[in-house]
């Protein structure tokens, strides 16, 4: 079993890392799951990836020019890395988790756009980068999209999230279902339709809010695990038939 992991470089990676804790919290064990940071080689061969948090995506891969006031952070390798792991993860039809930035990079590299920066690019009143070092607080509540594998999960009508992001979906990728969506409209998570391969992609930070207790946030983990071992069997050698 191997889940691919994407994080910026100057990242922890080790088990005080809360996406690893919460990989841990859903069954697998630390050597199944490989931390990648820019740099590395974004070759596939992994059961499941996880797209985490992170540096902004650069606006060329979306057609936009940088906007100087956006306080855009760009990391080529990054991107590099984050959406060759995505066009493996296609090609093989494994799970994909992705978080925040990796919301983002679901989107693009589906041919959706960004807004580069939420405060100075809209009219919301809506907070959505929290400051200070909570990272559990509770920033705004989500509505989420009925009959979505997103509701599933919750098994909730909305959900309270933590909230650290200035970028967002701008115009959706074609064939992308959004299945949640905050006050103001800004989309907070998307996914595939039923009869592709399971994706789930959220704009908060799931892996803050599952170690420390959050129902809902276990529950994400817990699926992505349950559909990664579903299809590791589902495509594991036959033993009967190398032995015939």
């Amino acid at each position: 079993m191997r889940i691919a992991l994407t994080l910026d470089r100057d990242v922890a990676a080790g088990e005080s890392n809360d996406y690893v804790r919460s990989l841990l919290q859903a069954g697998f064990i630390r050597g199944e799951i490989e931390v990648l940071q820019p740099g590395t080689d974004p070759r596939g061969g992994f059961d499941g990836v996880v797209l985490g948090g992170g540096c902004d995506v650069d606006p060329a891969r979306y057609g936009e020019r940088l906007r100087p006031e956006a306080g855009v952070e760009l990391d080529a390798e990054r991107d590099v890395l984050d959406f060759g792991i995505f066009e493996a993860a296609r090609r093989d039809g494994v799970p994909i988790l992705a978080i925040c930035r990796g919301l983002q990079v679901v989107n693009v590299a589906l041919g959706g756009t960004l807004v580069q920066d939420i405060p100075t690019e809209t009219s919301t009143a809506l907070r959505h980068d929290t400051t200070g070092g909570d990272k559990t607080r509770r920033e705004h509540e989500i509505t989420v999209a009925p009959g979505s594998r997103l509701a599933s999960i919750a098994g909730a009508a909305s959900l309270d999230v933590n909230s650290r992001h200035h970028q967002a979906i701008g115009r959706p990728a074609e064939g992308l279902v959004a299945s949640g969506r905050s006050a103001d409209g800004l989309i907070e998570a998307a996914e595939l339709p039923a009869d592709d391969s399971w994706l789930v992609a959220v704009q908060w930070h799931p892996e803050n809010l599952a170690p420390a207790g959050d129902s809902a946030s276990r529950r994400l983990f817990a699926e992505f695990a349950r559909e990664v071992r579903a299809r590791a069997r589902a495509s594991a050698p036959d033993p009967a038939a190398s032995i015939a």
